[in-house]
């Protein structure tokens, strides 16, 4: 304090004698000049001469106004090199300025210099960062050629071990065989053939998607179009509230989302009325049945009209073989990984289940299969995988799985997979085969299952 200092390159003795002189103290009057030098090298190896004399007038002094803008240059500098070592970009500098730096109340007749190496180590840090970004881009570009020849490889096997057998038409059934007897394959807009096609092994608890807020929805039926056809996709979701004589509603819902919070994009009106809650859809169309009939229908999404209808022969309808829980159940249609389906039972079948294989366009049965289970004794059924499965109780909250059939083999078999009746109410439940899921209408609440498959 009350002291400034001064610093020249180099200064023979009158210039010394000169500068005291200007400072207003005598050279005598401090002793020797040579006595009040500092002499030592600066940053840069070059010897520089000091000396220290005390202000004759001032007890203090303020700071230059260049001292005081050099010292928050400095501040600036050291902040952004503290930013820069934290973010792992420069090593081996601390935060605390660059090195030998020391400029408090220096005052300097050379020419400003940054801090040695400071620009140096900088420069250093960043051709590390670049190098570090193009190794970075380099290995990007190896991951993006390893992935694209994965997915050909991928695609090469699907075709190899998925055979189309419909002359190479994308979504069309499949059935091939496997080591350990037969397994149904889906094929899916060329993009899926289902090696994971098993026996179901678990069903996991329900989970609500939705809720009808009227009487008309206390049981009704919710579905997804597992191979849609555009404009519509996987997440557009359809619903019909089948309480009622004259169930003509059909509301399209653009993702369960919208489904839960209960409003619909568009509602369509069917030309026909409904029958109770066995309707799917599929390929573009909802397939149901026309009310007081034995008939089949397809409602075209796209173009809003009834494309085809066929007569179900034999089957009974409008409360003849219902399941368990009534609601003219008579007639239940179904899709799982090979396609189309239709549940029911006739006279000559002595109200024993009966499924029959459909085609999508025509509704014509291409093979019929008729069980030992009795329909007026199950809940409700469900196809996987070309296996026909039955729900024992709709009302019981601890239900379960307790039959299946195999459409491949021609046999049935007693099962015991819990089944949880959240609602106590079960009007609906259908396999989804895109989703792997089941989705079911338990009083008034739409419900989705996950579902675990196991290989034989």
């Amino acid at each position: 304090d009350g002291l400034f200092k001064a610093t020249c390159w180099t200064m023979p003795g009158a210039w010394l004698s000169l500068l005291l002189l200007a400072g207003g103290i005598a050279p005598s009057a401090r002793g020797d000049p040579a006595a009040l030098l500092r002499r030592e090298n600066d940053g840069s190896g070059r010897c520089t001469y000091s000396f220290t004399v005390a202000s004759p007038g001032e007890a203090s002094c303020p700071e230059a106004g260049a001292v005081a803008q050099l010292r928050d240059e400095l501040a600036a500098l050291t902040a952004r090199l503290s930013r820069l070592e934290g973010a792992g970009g420069v090593g081996g500098m601390g935060g605390s300025g660059p090195r030998g730096a020391d400029v408090s109340g220096v005052w300097s007749r050379g020419p400003q210099r940054a801090a040695p190496g400071g620009c140096e180590e900088l420069q250093r840090a960043k051709e590390r960062l670049e190098e570090e970004k193009g190794r970075l881009e380099r290995e990007k570009e190896e991951l993006g050629r390893r992935l694209e020849s994965s997915a050909r490889e991928i695609a090469r096997l699907r075709a190899a071990q998925c055979p189309s057998g419909t002359g190479g038409v994308p979504g069309r059934d499949t059935l091939r065989s496997a080591s350990k007897g037969q397994c149904w394959g889906w094929e899916s807009a060329g993009i899926l053939c289902a090696p994971s096609c098993g026996e179901l092994a678990w069903v996991g608890e329900p989970v609500v998607l939705g809720r009808a807020d009227t009487i008309a929805g206390k049981y009704g039926v919710w579905m997804k179009d597992p191979e849609p056809v555009a404009p519509f996709t996987r997440e557009t979701t359809w619903r019909v509230d089948t309480v009622g004589t004259e169930v003509r509603q059909l509301f399209q819902y653009e993702a369960a989302e919208q489904l839960a919070r209960g409003y619909p994009a568009k509602v369509h009106v069917l030309p026909r009325p409904l029958e109770s809650t066995g309707a799917v859809v599929y390929r573009g169309g909802l397939f149901f049945q026309p009310r007081r009939s034995r008939a089949l229908a397809r409602y075209d999404l796209r173009a809003e009209a009834i494309s085809a209808e066929r007569e179900l022969p034999d089957a009974g309808y409008h409360g003849q073989f219902p399941y368990s829980w009534g609601g003219y159940t008579d007639i239940d249609l179904a899709v799982d990984e090979t396609g189309l389906w239709v549940v029911y039972s006739t006279e000559k079948a002595k109200g024993a289940i009966v499924l029959s294989k459909l085609d999508p366009e025509t509704l014509e049965i291409r093979r019929t299969w008729e069980t030992n289970i009795r329909k007026q004794s199950v809940a409700n059924s469900f196809i996987i995988c070309g296996t026909l499965y039955t729900v024992s109780s709709y009302s019981a909250p601890n239900a379960t799985i307790n039959f299946a059939y195999d459409t491949a083999t021609g046999t049935s078999r007693s099962l015991s997979i819990p089944f949880e009746n959240r609602f106590q109410y079960l009007s609906m439940v259908d396999y989804n085969p895109a989703e792997r899921r089941l989705f079911a209408w338990d009083s008034y609440n739409m419900v989705a299952y996950p579902v675990r498959l196991v290989h034989a």
